[in-house]
């Protein structure tokens, strides 16, 4: 360490008032009742965690493999974002929300039957200076953290003390999520088929979602009329997903009027005006990690306009030809075709297209697109984007299997500024996302608790006002 980097790290203790003396640190280690660590119930996800954990040994039979949790990530200076562990270690150990920090999952498949070691940083007793001293990890400034005993008994899995890590892999040949694409690809790609757990969490997700969605149509009234009334319609979601869930599952979209033309806008502080349409895409996220991720986009005034229907109409149209052809044994990309079928149609005859719906269909054409250029969906799960780093033939070109869950979301979106559509089109996006579970016959809409229509969302909205 230069002298500079010397300086700097005493500039950044400038505000610590904290006592260090020898004295004060027995003080403070003194006559404090004696914790009593039992043991936890065993989880419910404690025994699927570990048939994924099997899964994975035998895929690396004889190998070391490290998945780590992750560790806090800075907002700024010495502020952090609340954590939230890598899903494949979520995923394979069950944690969830209550994971601490830096933990480790090793899976030692070199001897038969494969060890499952889970390392994680217990809390310190009080003759520690880290219990006062270390407002990272301290238990004055973040709390205590679960004892080995605890988390052991909870997950039904052996843990020892993160400080042993080093030590147990010194010297070893080990295969790290943090550089291996082949456990990545294997990580992502084993969670394309959903347990019976998973689905039960992301149902949670998805009920809890339909509710925020209901706070956000009886906080309207706020919204309108105030500056950044989109952030009114944000944090009333907000407020349902920390009360039943960790946390919003991604930032939220609120996009009133023509900021709905802006795919992924979050900024949010747009104005919430009468007569116009609200796109919000939004989910919660439960304890497990498990996500929703719908979307809805209703009149403002409560009433759609002759030409918001026509363009909603059109895209309805485009969601239910993916569920209808959405089924065991169709390929995955087949969905995002049959709504593009639609959405290459309409355009055609609203006279938007230079060609014929068949020849915007084209591969080198997709005139269509111009006005739909995102995908009609994705796999969802303890990532929105779940299963990411799944190979393409086992992701976009693989067939449907009973206990994959994705999103159907086709849109339309005419930004203000388009000469190539009518005046009364510009401004106007529109999305309808649903949350759907491949079963065995054919699809399940999770999500269908929400209205989809025009005349049953114009019903949903009524019945909550006032």
């Amino acid at each position: 360490m230069t002298a500079d980097d010397l300086e700097l790290a005493k500039r950044a203790n400038n505000r610590s008032r904290t006592p260090d003396s020898q004295k004060f640190i027995d003080y403070i280690g003194s006559n404090w009742q004696e914790k009593k660590h039992g043991t936890a119930a065993k989880h419910p996800v404690a025994d699927f965690a570990k048939t994924r954990r099997s899964k994975l040994a035998a895929r690396f039979a004889g190998e070391l493999v490290v998945i780590r949790a992750g560790a806090e990530k800075t907002r700024s200076n010495d502020t952090e974002y609340r954590f939230r562990a890598h899903a494949a270690f979520a995923h394979m150990t069950g944690w969830g929300s209550a994971t601490v920090a830096e933990s480790v999952l090793v899976i030692d498949s070199r001897k038969s039957p494969s060890q499952d070691i889970l390392f994680l940083r217990p809390t310190k007793n009080h003759s520690s200076s880290e219990f006062f001293a270390n407002p990272a990890i301290g238990e004055f400034w973040v709390g205590s953290r679960p004892s080995l005993e605890e988390v052991s008994s909870l997950l039904n899995i052996e843990t020892r003390d993160l400080d042993e890590l080093t030590d147990f892999l010194k010297g070893q040949k080990v295969i790290d999520l943090e550089s291996s694409d082949e456990l990545n690809e294997f990580v992502a790609e084993v969670r394309l088929v959903k347990d019976s757990y998973e689905i039960a969490e992301l149902r949670k997700a998805i009920e809890s979602t339909a509710r925020g969605f209901e706070d956000i149509v009886r906080a309207l009234p706020q919204a309108v009329g105030v500056t950044r009334g989109e952030r009114v319609i944000e944090t009333a979601f907000f407020a349902r997903a920390r009360h039943e869930g960790n946390d919003l599952g991604y930032e939220t979209i609120a996009a009133a009027g023509k900021n709905a033309c802006t795919l992924h806008w979050i900024a949010n502080h747009g104005d919430v005006i009468p007569g116009e349409l609200v796109l919000v895409d939004a989910g919660v996220e439960m304890d497990s990690l498990y996500t929703a991720d719908i979307t809805r986009t209703f009149p403002i005034s409560g009433t759609f306009s002759e030409v918001q229907k026509k363009i909603y109409l059109a895209v309805l149209e485009a969601a239910d030809a993916a569920f209808a052809v959405a089924k065991p044994g169709v390929k995955y990309r087949e969905i995002h075709a049959a709504a593009m079928a639609v959405i290459a149609k309409k355009t055609a005859e609203w006279g938007f297209l230079p060609a014929t719906a068949e020849e915007s269909l084209q591969p080198e054409n997709q005139y269509h697109r111009r006005w739909m250029i995102h995908g009609t969906g994705h796999h969802l799960g303890i990532d929105v984007h779940d299963c990411a780093l799944a190979r393409k033939e086992m992701y976009v070109d693989a067939e449907l299997e009973a206990g994959m869950v994705f999103t159907i979301e086709p849109g339309l979106y005419f930004h203000p500024d388009d000469l190539m559509v009518p005046e009364e089109f510009r401004g106007i996006g529109i999305r309808i996302e649903d949350d759907v579970l491949v079963t065995e016959s054919g699809v399940e809409n999770l999500s269908a608790m929400l209205p989809r229509t025009p005349e049953a969302i114009e019903a949903w909205m009524k019945s909550l006002a006032g």
